[in-house]
């Protein structure tokens, strides 16, 4: 079983699979420059980036100690804790959203220390000749790239195939390492795998 984040990324994959095959269906498989074409690669790099712990428990500590209500720490009593990180799903899907609109090593970092207390977890993106910083690198580049082409209609710098098979490549190892290395870390807080 897979969690959620990873079915909604494979489902985004068949998509980008099925642009490079249309890619090839009109272009062919044969190198070279194909002209027309380069909307199917721009398509591909827009959708290939859309898609409690010690640190958690900090986090909704200066919650609480922040809340007016001077007996707001007792929310926290028994199960309370629970109905408490519950909450929190809200607030950090609002944020999660409006800051992974650039999905960029920084962010995802931020995002996994503010929801699980998972610091640094872009420093598990790393595989033979590929360090964690080369990873970063490349993915910050390429959601740069996806910015280009979102707002301006146009990246700076053409768009061709073997940069979206490249980008798309990249991202399917980053999905399964930042799934395996969250995974890890849940089983070892909680005792209990996320699936």
């Amino acid at each position: 079983m897979s969690s959620k984040a990873r079915s909604a990324f494979d489902k985004n994959a068949k998509d980008v699979k099925r642009l490079l095959q249309i890619h090839a269906d009109i272009g062919g498989d044969a190198k070279g420059r194909r002209y027309g074409l380069e909307v199917l690669n721009k398509s591909a790099v827009v959708l290939i980036t859309a898609d409690l712990p010690k640190e958690l428990k900090k986090r909704i500590t200066a919650e609480v100690e922040a809340d007016k209500n001077e007996l707001a720490m007792w929310d926290l009593a028994g199960d309370g804790w629970k109905t408490r990180a519950r909450a929190r799903l809200v607030s950090l899907t609002i944020e999660r959203n409006r800051k992974l609109n650039t999905p960029k090593s920084g962010q995802i970092d931020e995002l996994f220390a503010s929801a699980i207390g998972l610091l640094d977890i872009s420093s598990s993106w790393k595989w033979p000749k590929m360090s964690a910083a080369k990873a970063r690198d490349k993915l910050d580049h390429y959601i740069t790239l996806r910015g280009e082409i979102a707002h301006r209609g146009a990246a700076a710098a053409k768009v061709n195939k073997t940069d979206v098979t490249n980008f798309f490549r990249h991202v399917e190892k980053l999905v399964r390492l930042t799934g395996g290395k969250a995974n890890s870390y849940v089983k070892a807080s909680t005792g209990k795998a996320l699936w």
